[in-house]
């Protein structure tokens, strides 16, 4: 399959990545509590309160781990009904990202007994999971989360990974100029995955103000969704904010 852009504009070229660093990824995503029907919230009750208590303590501990540069909590903020057709809706309202040293250290940080809980945790209450050990494919800059921002995690299924990722670059040469980001690391799974790759990234802004400057703007739809579809390619996107 050949990549297709449509509507091509030169502002929206790929921008200059950076080298993507040596860092090894593992991505723990469960549904807990996710939005119900067409809307776009998701819950927050006591059972989601507890384990996300209980997360943030181990990721303590696996931040004590010498082979661990960062745990990082997330909740979901806003959870947009992800496509019928998709084979494996991303439904995730709990994220956790473990950041290790590099990639040849994550079957040691998997095996760890902070880590082991961590999975069992998430598997006694969610309704689907998602665990995946990655790479950095393709580094903008990196994801701040020493503070809190607007976080995403954008979730892709495609039949070709390859045409999915040189779309993907034209697509964040839309974000660069139309929302201003300045930031991202594309997550590519190690091994088999339901997703061909999952996009990591995050503003200084607020839902409103995130929305107002995506939605607003008639070349997310003739642009950003009208690639997506020529290519064959599912994006579905969550926003979180860090726990």
């Amino acid at each position: 399959m050949e990549l297709r852009i449509v509507n091509p504009r030169r502002e929206y070229a790929p921008p200059s990545f950076l080298e993507p660093p040596p860092t090894g990824y593992l991505h723990l995503a469960a549904a807990v509590e996710p939005a119900r029907g067409r809307t776009p919230f998701p819950g927050g009750g006591t059972r989601k309160a507890a384990l996300l208590n209980r997360l943030k303590v181990l990721t303590a501990e696996l931040e004590q781990l010498d082979t661990v540069r960062k745990a990082t909590v997330f909740r979901a903020v806003l959870l947009p009904p992800a496509p019928a057709a998709a084979a494996h809706p991303a439904r995730f309202d709990v994220v956790v990202l473990v950041e290790a040293a590099s990639t040849d250290v994550l079957d040691e940080i998997r095996s760890s007994e902070p880590y082991q809980r961590m999975v069992a945790d998430v598997t006694e209450v969610a309704s689907d999971t998602h665990e995946m050990a990655a790479n950095c494919l393709r580094y903008l800059g990196d994801v701040d989360k020493s503070r809190q921002g607007l976080f995403l995690f954008n979730y892709f299924a495609a039949e070709d990974a390859e045409v999915a990722t040189r779309l993907w670059e034209h697509l964040a040469g839309w974000y660069v100029t139309e929302t201003g980001l300045d930031n991202s690391t594309l997550l590519a799974p190690i091994g088999p995955a339901d997703y061909v790759f999952v996009n990591h990234a995050r503003w200084d802004t607020g839902l409103l103000g995130f929305a107002a400057k995506q939605f607003s703007k008639s070349s997310f739809r003739s642009y950003v969704l009208a690639n997506l579809r020529a290519n064959d390619t599912t994006a579905m996107p969550i926003l979180y904010r860090k726990v």
